[in-house]
């Protein structure tokens, strides 16, 4: 698709030391451009990043060096997995950035290499706190696309670089990227035989780990908000020590944890639906698995599906706006992706190929579901409309053994650009993204742990 947007030239100093307050100041007039962007591969603009200089006093500031690597490898990392830019090699350059200024150069000499975007920047230490200053030029033009100064505390200084690549990004595109998002995820990082719930930046970064069961905790998924994770465990229940897949209810601030649902059987699966006030799941009650809808009190308000002949139904997913929740059932042999009504009506088989389809998932525009499929003896990523046409493969790739990799676990990023999924062509399970033509791919997770059931966080502030 074309898109059209006004590019306001905005210079702002932001005050993150509660990342909450800011303060914009006007600059000069504004431009027009034009980018095409869509789900395939398109053309990249070259962009010159140079260091990132330090414009204060090294005597007094013996971490300067550590503080520019870290700012430059993180605006670096968020352009390239962006896919709209390719990076010039320095080695290219006709002039010496350290021996201009952040707004004094020569376009000309950049634009003879092919710059079509310069990123110059700056940064002073003051006390514990890091001043960023920077620009980035369309050189073309002669003119500035964003000229910022974000201020915050020198452990934040990751954010500081990922808010300048956000900014840089929507002002090109018109689109929010994804660089202050974070994942929710399972992993057996704690031990092999455990597996506990994780927070990480998108880029695999400030690890956290979020529950301590000791067990096998999994499918970790988001409030609306942001604020809240749920998830099930095995966590042994206090007064009967015994272990069953229980719903939980993890508040990220306050750091306090709900057990939610603790029926007998499956409490699996588990959902926000998008307006935050219902919850749905897999259950089983009897010997039936089957997927209902809770209030914010963990009582069941209405069952959603009914079988039929004791099918399995799993694996609920519901659509951007809550009117539609895809899941995964058996109810017509092998399980595939069924979409069904809110309320549990209409429900009607999306898949048709392969063996064994899983995991389905929403893009953030309702007009696409992402999911597993089984053919023959591994999984991949496929993407499929909503309305059952245009079925896409996503993901192909073999383990250095010579077999085929298993892909699963899909999730759209928060702007519907990229899937992220687990894949097991490393070794363990680790955590790529790609784009939705699968034409580039690659990998989040540099480890040697299994991560599962990833979510991918809505927040782009």
């Amino acid at each position: 698709m074309i898109l059209k947007f006004s590019i306001s030239l905005v210079g702002a100093l932001f005050s993150f030391g509660a990342f909450a307050q800011f303060e914009t100041a006007d600059l000069e007039n504004s431009k027009n451009i034009i980018l095409k962007l869509g789900e395939g591969q398109t053309k990249k603009s070259l962009v010159a990043l140079p260091s990132i200089q330090f414009l204060g006093n090294p005597q007094i500031n013996p971490d300067f060096q550590k503080l520019g690597i870290e700012l430059y490898e993180v605006i670096q990392n968020d352009l390239l997995f962006s896919t709209f830019f390719q990076i010039i090699p320095s080695r290219n350059y006709l002039e010496d950035p350290s021996k201009t200024t952040l707004q004094k150069f020569d376009f000309d000499k950049w634009r003879q290499i092919g710059t079509e975007f310069l990123v110059r920047g700056g940064f002073k230490i003051i006390k514990d706190q890091i001043e960023l200053e920077i620009y980035a030029y369309d050189v073309a033009q002669k003119s500035a696309v964003v000229s910022k100064k974000y201020l915050g505390n020198k452990r934040d200084v990751r954010r500081l670089a990922h808010t300048f690549s956000n900014d840089f990004v929507e002002a090109l595109s018109g689109q929010k990227a994804f660089f202050l998002s974070k994942f929710v995820v399972s992993s057996d990082r704690s031990g092999s035989k455990t597996k506990e719930i994780y927070l990480m930046d998108w880029d695999a970064r400030n690890l956290e780990q979020i529950t301590f069961h000791k067990t096998i905790s999994f499918s970790p998924n988001w409030s609306p908000d942001g604020k809240s994770i749920l998830y099930s465990s095995f966590a042994q229940r206090k007064k009967t020590k015994t272990r069953n897949p229980d719903l939980f209810l993890y508040e990220l601030a306050s750091k306090k944890l709900q057990h939610f649902s603790y029926r007998i059987g499956m409490n699996t699966g588990a959902h926000f639906m998008p307006d935050g006030k219902n919850i749905i799941l897999t259950l089983s009650q009897g010997n039936n698995a089957d997927i209902y809808r809770l209030d914010l009190d963990g009582e069941i308000s209405k069952k959603l599906t009914q079988g039929p002949l004791g099918a399995m139904n799993v694996e609920p997913s519901p659509s951007p706006i809550g009117d539609k929740i895809a899941f995964s059932t058996d109810r017509s042999g092998n399980p595939m992706i069924y979409v069904m009504d809110k309320n549990g009506g209409n429900p009607e088989r999306i898949t048709f190929a392969g063996k064994y389809n899983a995991s389905p998932a929403w893009s953030p525009d309702g007009k696409k579901i992402a999911f597993a499929g089984w053919e023959v003896d591994h999984f991949d990523i496929f993407i499929i409309n909503a309305d059952k046409t245009n079925l896409k493969r996503i993901t192909q790739a073999k383990k250095p053994g010579g077999k085929w990799s298993n892909n699963e676990d899909p999730v759209f990023s928060p702007d519907g650009r990229f899937l992220i999924y687990t894949s097991d062509r490393y070794g363990p399970k680790q955590i790529l993204i790609s784009n939705l033509d699968g034409s580039e791919e690659r990998r989040i997770t540099q480890d040697s742990y299994n991560y599962f059931r990833p979510k991918w966080s809505k927040n782009l502030d």
